[in-house]
């Protein structure tokens, strides 16, 4: 494994403020950012990447590449989590496995948008359809979760518990994160199908906005991850170990899927990040509402306080070096 692309990814801008963050806290620094603020900056990240993402799928087209790399970003995230939820098993409940299982099944759009600043930082090429595929994968690993506590959790839950299939579909794909990503693309979709010129106009807000507002944000999320650190002690040594060989482990099976896709190097990181993300958001505000069984401070503090700070910062440029082992460049 080359070390340069790790140093040049820690002095990214985003990975430093996110850093800088996280040492506000260790340093008891009174740094505070108003509560309203880091959600309006995730519901712009949000929108633009799915705008963006639309522009780009109207443009390439349902082509024979896109449409089977759709289909194994969401198989993908239909088996991750049953592959969790077993490995969960040896420790743990079916709420706290299946709860735990759903997050590392879906993706975490942050990580996602880190991958796509990397690429561009080594000027490697990817396409826009690639955000069609973080859609698609943040609801079936929810649907997944919450089945397997329908089906193989204890059949005694209060009826106010007890889940049915409209529920099950509303949470999954009518949550906010994944109803404004979804929405977005098909908005930018239709919008380069009828009028182009309005993605001129989009462009300042979309575009050049973009960089400093998810530096912004992940400054914010510096500060979570470190807060959610000491509720690790908590977790116990086999679910933090659980944070760190998930994601590698993901890591591996989503670059063979995409060497099998015959991915390039930059859409094969993309596809790889996303096998290897776990989500902090969708899945926890889902997995809250529908089984408070399983303890949020599992869930939230591995994903949030381990797994995204380690995909940020050493997770993307391993993956490259795995990426760039399995899927060589072929020669034109």
């Amino acid at each position: 494994m080359e070390v340069n692309p790790i140093i040049q990814n820690v002095l990214a801008p985003p990975v430093l403020f996110f850093l800088i963050g996280a040492i506000s806290i260790f340093f008891k620094s009174d740094l505070e950012i108003p509560a309203p603020l880091p959600k309006l900056f995730s519901l712009y990240l949000l929108l633009a990447i799915g705008f963006k993402g639309g522009i780009e799928i109207q443009k390439s087209g349902f082509t024979d590449q896109v449409l089977p790399t759709l289909g194994a970003a969401i198989l993908m995230s239909l088996i991750i989590p049953i592959i969790g939820f077993f490995i969960l098993r040896y420790k743990f409940d079916v709420f706290n496995s299946a709860a735990i299982a759903a997050a590392y099944g879906s993706i975490s759009a942050v990580t996602f948008i880190s991958a796509e600043s990397f690429l561009e930082s080594q000027s490697i090429d990817f396409d826009g359809f690639m955000v069609g595929a973080l859609a698609l994968m943040e609801s079936p690993a929810i649907i997944v979760g919450l089945l397997i506590v329908k089906f193989a959790g204890p059949q005694d839950r209060p009826n106010a518990r007890k889940m049915h299939l409209s529920s099950i579909l509303h949470e999954s794909f009518l949550n906010g994160s994944v109803y404004l990503l979804l929405s977005s693309l098909v908005v930018g979709f239709l919008t380069a199908f009828s009028n182009p010129a309005a993605i001129t106009k989009m462009e300042p807000f979309t575009g050049q906005l973009f960089y400093g507002a998810e530096c912004f944000f992940l400054l914010d999320m510096g500060i979570v991850a470190a807060q959610r650190l000491p509720r690790l002690k908590n977790a116990g040594s086999f679910l933090i170990g659980f944070a760190i060989f998930m994601p590698l482990f993901n890591s591996l099976i989503g670059v063979f899927v995409a060497k099998f896709l015959s991915l390039g190097p930059g859409n094969a990181l993309l596809f790889v990040v996303l096998c290897a993300s776990a989500s902090y958001l969708a899945v926890p505000a889902a997995m809250r509402m529908t089984v408070p069984e399983a303890k949020s401070s599992y869930y939230i503090s591995t994903t949030l306080g381990l797994t995204f700070p380690f995909n940020i910062v050493l997770g993307i440029p391993i993956y490259m070096s795995l990426v760039n082992k399995i899927i060589p460049i072929t020669p034109l």
